[in-house]
């Protein structure tokens, strides 16, 4: 089977094997599903993915949304697109029959949004943010705001933004200037300045509802003093018919090296008589709700991460077995014919490493789907436990993804040799339009300070020892296998290693030294990174042994299992490794980045 997104078969073992994700339909939320209708959840993504998402990939990145009588104009395919992923009920599958939804377990959701993704990641980011919005509203509105504006997110007669990016403060939200004035009829009008605001005009029709931070007049300094408004690009009434423009411009487009098919707006609200908004929630709240769609985005980043680098594997994997180049080295005859390159040890490298980075990847971003499912429907230890692990994890789902899987496609261009940097191939793009995502939603920096300098002790460390009783159960599993007893040495070794370092940074963080620790966050995130990913290649690594035990095992099936225990052993003796030198840097609290002084430089 030619598959150029992501391998359905490793879908199937991530959902199926690993994640046990039949056994959802246990629980009255899910009980109207099998493995029957989430398989034909993913036929139909797959198929609305290569026949209208993945045909204009190439043409979207070469003729970029255009700023045009005071709107953005995107090529005709993004129309038909948003039309087929809305009709097929998407935007409204892991909501409530009530609300016209499938009631989809968030990660069969979340495995057909990686589809669409390696599709066309830039154009998928349009039903990313409308599902984060849609959310948002269900969870955060007033009854009247959602029987307004919800409908229209969930049926696809309107897109959704976050704007929260102002050209003066950037991701320092706390400096944001938008402000919003109250209106006698409970209103407000907002007035300022919004820029990088992902799909913040397009020529798809219908509607886009903006989730807009600003401050009320007279609201204290800081992230403290920030509300949350809806501000739709055409007011909607009670019954949610369209009516006349809002004071909501369109000011300009960014032009980016990659997601070139995705709108990147400046705009501005209130030119005139101020841009007609509705406060969610309680006043100066706003970045608590907006949180709730940021954590969101920040997964759906690491998943587009994951589907881009998975994607570029399978066009590396594929190019490699079908070149011809060179003869093995024992082998000196010239009249010789030559050989597919992957023939050749350092070709079965990089895709090995390819392979360890978004398999391993794309195990951590459904895990994390799947402590959405426990949140959603599991008892009250279930949804505690699952929360405190789906804190800690999102920013290795964002942060560790977008690095990896990067990787991964830097390694598919050189597979590729001379022709991977051309644009004849797609390797090149897949890279351009991954190298965002490091910065997406927050850059890895912040993602590295948010998970070193809070996630990592809230709730004291509640998280973390969540993780670890997870990595011990895995161990204490794998422990058993004698095939698998040099990996559960590495990973226990790194584990103690690890939780050594995270008490010894413990207790400096309370000190003087909190800011010379937090300087290290950077490398302290590689360091967690590459653990997590090393335990969910054991847990992979232990499934796969009990596959390649099954008395009907079809060669391919052999062959898929032996892949998984090789890309395994791969991760955890050359990738795992790796933490031990950063770990003594850690240790020692190294002062180079923060001792460096401007002047210097």
């Amino acid at each position: 089977m030619d598959e150029k997104l992501i391998s359905r078969r490793d879908l199937a073992f991530q959902l199926y094997e690993v994640l046990k994700v039949e056994s959802l339909t246990q629980r009255p939320r899910y009980q109207e599903h099998d493995r029957g209708t989430f398989e034909a959840i993913l036929d139909t993504a797959q198929q609305i993915a290569e026949t209208h998402f993945a045909p204009f990939n190439r043409k979207a990145d070469e003729n970029e949304p255009v700023f045009e009588d005071g709107q953005a104009r995107t090529i005709p395919e993004t129309k038909a697109a948003v039309q087929a992923h809305a009709a097929a009920g998407f935007l409204v599958a892991h909501h409530d029959a009530a609300l016209g939804g499938m009631q989809l377990p968030a990660v069969v959701v979340n495995a057909a949004m990686a589809l669409f993704k390696a599709a066309n990641v830039s154009f998928a980011a349009y039903p990313l943010l409308t599902l984060a919005a849609g959310n948002l509203i269900h969870r955060y509105g007033s009854e009247e705001q959602k029987k307004r504006f919800l409908p229209l997110l969930l049926d696809g007669r309107a897109t959704g933004t976050m704007c929260l990016t102002e050209p003066h403060a950037g991701s320092s939200l706390g400096d944001l200037r938008t402000r919003a004035e109250p209106q006698p009829d409970g209103t407000y009008r907002l007035f300022g300045n919004k820029i990088f605001i992902s799909g913040g005009d397009h020529d798809f029709g219908g509607n886009i509802i903006h989730l807009v931070l600003a401050r009320i007049s007279g609201a204290p300094p800081g992230v403290k003093g920030i509300s949350l408004f809806i501000v739709p690009k055409f007011l909607v009434d009670e019954a949610g018919r369209m009516g006349a423009r809002n004071d909501v411009v369109l000011a300009g487009l960014l032009h980016k090296m990659g997601y070139r098919g995705t709108t990147s707006t400046v705009l501005t609200f209130g030119d005139r008589d101020g841009a007609v908004g509705y406060l969610v929630g309680e006043p100066h709240q706003g970045l608590k709700y907006m949180f709730h769609m940021m954590n969101e985005a920040r997964i759906g980043v690491g998943m587009g991460a994951i589907a881009l680098g998975y994607t570029g594997y399978l066009h590396a994997l594929d190019y490699a077995r079908n070149r011809p180049q060179g003869r093995p080295l024992a082998n000196k005859d010239p009249a010789s014919p030559q050989v597919p390159i992957i023939e050749h040890p350092d070709v079965r490298r990089m895709l090995l490493a390819q392979k360890s980075y978004v398999e391993g990847c794309l195990a951590l971003g459904l895990y994390a789907a799947r402590l959405v499912d426990d949140i959603r429907t599991g008892n009250e230890a279930e949804r505690a436990r699952a929360q405190e692990l789906l804190d800690l994890l999102t920013p290795v789902v964002k942060a560790g993804s977008s690095q990896f899987c990067l990787k991964a496609n830097e390694l598919a261009i050189q597979v590729f040799g001379g022709a991977g940097y051309t644009r004849d191939y797609p390797v090149e793009q897949f890279y351009r339009d991954n190298r965002l995502n490091p910065i997406h939603e927050g850059t890895d920096g912040i993602q590295s300070l948010d998970l070193l300098g809070r996630k990592l002790w809230q709730n004291g460390s509640a998280g973390l020892k969540a993780l670890l009783r997870e990595v011990e159960t895995t161990l204490q599993e794998a422990a058993g296998e004698n095939e698998l007893a040099e990996l559960v040495e590495a990973l226990r070794g790194a584990r103690d290693t690890l939780a050594a370092l995270i008490m010894r940074l413990g207790s400096l963080m309370s000190g003087a030294q909190a800011e010379q620790v937090l300087a290290n966050s950077f490398p302290f995130l590689e360091v967690f990174s590459r653990f997590v990913l090393a335990w969910q290649w054991l847990r992979q690594a232990l499934v796969a042994v009990s596959g390649l035990r099954r008395a009907d095992l079809s060669e391919d099936e052999a062959n898929f299992y032996r892949g998984k225990l090789h890309a395994a052993r791969y991760f955890l003796r050359w990738e795992l490794p790796q933490i031990e030198p950063l770990c003594r840097l850690l240790e020692r609290c190294d002062p180079t980045f923060l001792s460096m002084k401007d002047e210097w430089f």
